[in-house]
């Protein structure tokens, strides 16, 4: 069977119009974009009358062979109200970065999608600019209170504050502002991170409404006087602005799957360099309007899962109910050793070695006392006798596993992966408890996800990182962590596949969120503003005269 294009299926779709979707969850009233399209009053957080159940989807370690996380929780959203239950997805919106790169878009795939999907891939309801122009309206305003006199008496050597973009562009992440003579400003360094890296997003996700996004806004740190204090926000005065700026983008956007699902999208923080989760509004939404809400978090389970486990679950006030971990055959032998070009031959041998990779991330989901599910999202390629090794695996181990064929089948082909959930939503009911409390230091913290989560023996500090551990306030360190790694391995070495060991993780730098209530730890060689591929996806992207969008995915 040959499976058309995932633009190709999209633009071929039948869509319920909005408004219809609305109605189906008693939503009476919303704010339309268009017909397929709408944003969501933040009024439906009162009065809520369900608790759904949460279900967040994660994955193994991310291969070039493709998992298909996003595809996956499309098709287990679909395939939950295919047996009768009420189900809801719950995701991220795509950055112009990734979509325009290597990566792609955020909607799933085949014949597990959201859609309208050429929108939600591009410019959507516009909340990814409305954080960018927020976040470079506060950078606007901080060099130009440098430069009307400097009351703050801030540090041009100390801002924190860069600009954003929402595209990967490697020739803004280092860059001298304020040239040009005394007419143009004060120069100093600064430079660009992606959109998706900036506090403003993770804010924003982590708001429970507009007051509390204004006073999250109110204690970003935007750098340090010359006395080494703290100069935040409020004492630019300018929260309120700030807040004004992203009033429409702070409620959730509702779309739909192929087969009319509802769709919650919203948020769409990177999850190694950010805490990787759609915001907390919009779970909150989806759980008070369905039974079920499947969502994820991005990348690996050592990255997306506990961040949304440690940092996201503190802020959303509901514990989830059951992880699914995404991995397959293809990712699986890439772990064990196999090039990417030689991944359609059968190689069960390096199935097995592959296996430990997915074994750690269900360790790390156990540990915070969640039952766990394997998902396998099947590939045309993959054999009787590799998918036999997985069942074997996790038989063996005690795992519970099912085979999903969600990108060529939809929901039906999830049937027996969504019944296997619900059963053991019911036969194992979970005993949720974050890895650490806030009363640990922030270095205890560290520590804790690099040898829980990631298996690592131990923490290096650089000097810098050592300096700024001792130099972080007491109502800092309560804070939690949101470790930059880089994705693809366990490690902070992107080239360690399957499951390292006998490694340490090595932290080269902290940066204070206090809006966000979190402190990130750059590991690794980690990039805050990704560069495009030698061959970027835009190159094959186009328009015709009738306006049809070509060549996305």
């Amino acid at each position: 069977m040959t499976i058309p294009s995932d633009i190709r299926i999209a633009q071929e779709a039948t869509l319920l119009p909005i408004s219809d979707i609305a109605n189906g969850l008693e939503i009476e009233t919303i704010e339309p974009y268009g017909d397929n399209k709408a944003k969501l009053p933040l009024s439906l957080l009162e009065n809520q009358k369900k608790q759904g159940k949460i279900i967040l989807v994660t994955a193994i370690n991310p291969t070039p062979a493709g998992e298909g996380k996003s595809t996956l929780t499309v098709g287990l959203g679909q395939a939950l109200n295919k047996i009768g239950e009420q189900a809801i997805v719950a995701l991220r919106e795509p950055s112009l970065g990734p979509t325009m790169g290597v990566k792609g878009g955020a909607c799933g795939g085949g014949y597990s999608q959201v859609v309208p999907m050429e929108d939600i891939n591009l410019h959507f309801t516009g909340d990814l600019h409305a954080i960018t122009t927020a976040h470079n309206a506060l950078a606007a305003i901080i060099d130009n209170h440098i430069h009307q006199g400097n009351d703050l008496q801030l540090d041009s050597r100390k801002v924190q504050w860069k600009r954003v973009l929402d595209m990967n562009d490697r020739a803004l992440r280092d860059i001298v502002i304020g040239l040009g003579g005394p007419i143009n400003g004060s120069p100093r360094e600064s430079g660009f991170d992606i959109t998706v890296a900036s506090e403003i997003m993770a804010v924003l996700c982590l708001a429970s409404d507009l007051k509390d996004l204004r006073h999250r806004l109110s204690e970003i740190v935007v750098g340090y006087n010359t006395d080494s204090e703290p100069v935040t926000v409020s004492d630019l005065k300018v929260e309120g602005a700030l807040a004004l700026l992203l009033k429409d983008a702070l409620k959730p956007n509702l779309v739909q799957t192929l087969e009319n699902t509802p769709a919650i999208i919203h948020g769409g923080p990177f999850a190694n360099i950010a805490h990787g989760c759609n915001s907390v509004i919009a779970t909150k939404m989806a759980a008070g309007l369905s039974d079920y809400v499947v969502t994820e978090a991005g990348f690996g389970a050592d990255l997306g899962a506990e961040k949304f486990l440690n940092i996201k679950t503190r802020a959303l006030g509901i514990d989830p109910s059951l992880v699914v971990i995404v991995a397959t055959v293809r990712a699986l032998k890439m772990h064990g050793g196999v090039a990417k070009d030689a991944l359609k031959t059968e190689n069960v041998e390096a199935l097995n070695q592959g296996i430990a990779n997915l074994e750690k991330h269900v360790e790390t989901v156990r540990s915070f006392g969640l039952p766990a599910v394997v998902a396998i999202n099947k590939f045309t390629h993959d054999t009787d006798a590799e998918i036999q090794a997985i069942f074997d695996w996790a038989q063996a181990n005690d795992v519970a596993v099912e085979l999903a064929d969600v990108w060529a089948n939809g929901g039906e082909g999830g049937r027996d992966l969504a019944n296997r959930v619900i059963r053991e939503i019911g036969e194992h009911p979970a005993t949720f408890t974050r890895l650490y409390t806030p009363e640990q230091t922030i270095r205890e913290k560290i520590t804790t996800i690099a040898k829980t989560v990631y298996g690592a023996t131990g923490v290096e500090f650089s000097p810098v990182a050592k300096k700024q551990l001792k130099e972080l306030r007491p109502d800092w360190e309560l804070f939690d962590v949101c470790m930059a790694k880089t994705q693809y391995s366990l490690s902070d070495d992107p080239k360690e596949l399957g499951r390292p060991k006998d490694f340490t993780i090595s932290v080269r730098e902290l940066r204070v969120s206090a809006g966000a209530k979190f402190i990130v730890v750059l590991t690794g060689n980690v990039m805050t503003m990704p560069g495009l591929p030698k061959e970027p996806a835009a190159l094959k992207m186009d328009i015709d005269q009738e306006g049809k969008v070509i060549g996305l995915f």
